[in-house]
């Protein structure tokens, strides 16, 4: 493997590692509010759950943006094109501003699951408005995807 493929390579790695950390963390810190209900009203598990699950999108996010590179340098059938350091560079640059809008909007979803699930404590029924605001956060998750799968298309190999 030469460096212009390792480049590629290395962005897509990023992308993923990125999105997952940040998953990670925000549905830690979900989980943490989650625990604190459920050690006094075990019955609102369904409804903690949903808000715990909101920030482990962008991991996905970021796989999907990994498989797509992946795909486009021919690693999974075997025919990998020749792929010149500009190029390389190139998708590495694409994934390094994904990567981190995944990272940063799964930890502050992560914090927004946060606070809804302390307003379900209290007014259970406000479930769908504390999922709302939590999930506005998701927009610019999914905006960041797609900037980086249009700019990906956009490079030619």
């Amino acid at each position: 493997m030469d460096i212009s493929l390792g480049l590629a390579v290395a962005g897509g790695a990023l992308a993923a590692a990125l999105a997952g950390i940040g998953s990670a963390i925000g549905i830690g810190i979900a989980a943490e509010a989650a625990d604190g209900l459920l050690s006094e009203e075990p019955g609102k598990f369904g409804n903690a759950l949903i808000l715990v699950a909101l920030p482990g999108t962008q991991g996905f996010y970021g796989f999907i943006l990994c498989f797509l590179i992946i795909m486009k340098t021919g690693l999974l059938g075997g025919q990998i094109p020749v792929i010149t350091i500009s190029q390389g560079l190139q998708i590495l640059g694409v994934c390094l501003p994904v990567g981190l809008v995944q990272l940063y909007s799964a930890i502050h979803q992560g914090k927004a699951s946060a606070a809804g699930i302390g307003v379900i404590a209290k007014q259970p029924k406000a479930l769908m408005q504390a999922v709302t605001l939590s999930a506005l956060i998701e927009t610019y998750a999914i905006i960041g995807l797609l900037t980086g799968i249009l700019f990906l298309n956009g490079i030619k190999i």
